[in-house]
């Protein structure tokens, strides 16, 4: 017989220690990771870039330090989008009727997208030009 309990009402399940813990947390990270790129095109879009442009940047990189700005300015979009999918996730979650807080924290994730997005520019532009 199939499990009828509401899953909003389980409890989570005891907590980890020590190498269970960095293992279960392993696992939870590669499910966010699939789930953002499941469910949200920019992750998708941006990992896409990823893909592309960090080769790109270790081969334009003259120096090592160049090489890790211009790869970890890509990472940080990554980073930034996550972040943003989660609190969007949130927001979802809470309730899909306007509010306008709601409006707001979307927007300040978005604003932080955009000001990563900026950094790849600027960081790229500055290396490369």
């Amino acid at each position: 017989m199939a499990d009828t309990k509401d899953p909003e009402t389980l409890s989570p399940p005891p907590p980890k220690k020590g190498l269970s813990r960095l293992i279960a947390a392993t696992g939870y990270s590669a499910a966010g990771i699939k789930a953002a790129f499941k469910n949200e095109e920019a992750v998708r879009m941006e990992i896409g870039a990823f893909i592309v442009m960090a080769p790109l940047g270790l081969w334009l990189g003259e120096t090592p330090v160049e090489k890790v700005l211009l790869v970890a300015c890509l990472v940080f979009v990554i980073v930034v989008e996550l972040l943003n999918t989660g609190i969007e996730t949130v927001v979802d979650r809470v309730g899909k009727d306007y509010h306008e807080l709601s409006r707001v924290a979307k927007d300040i994730g978005s604003a932080a997208v955009f000001i990563s997005l900026a950094l790849v520019i600027f960081t790229w532009a500055m290396l490369l030009l």
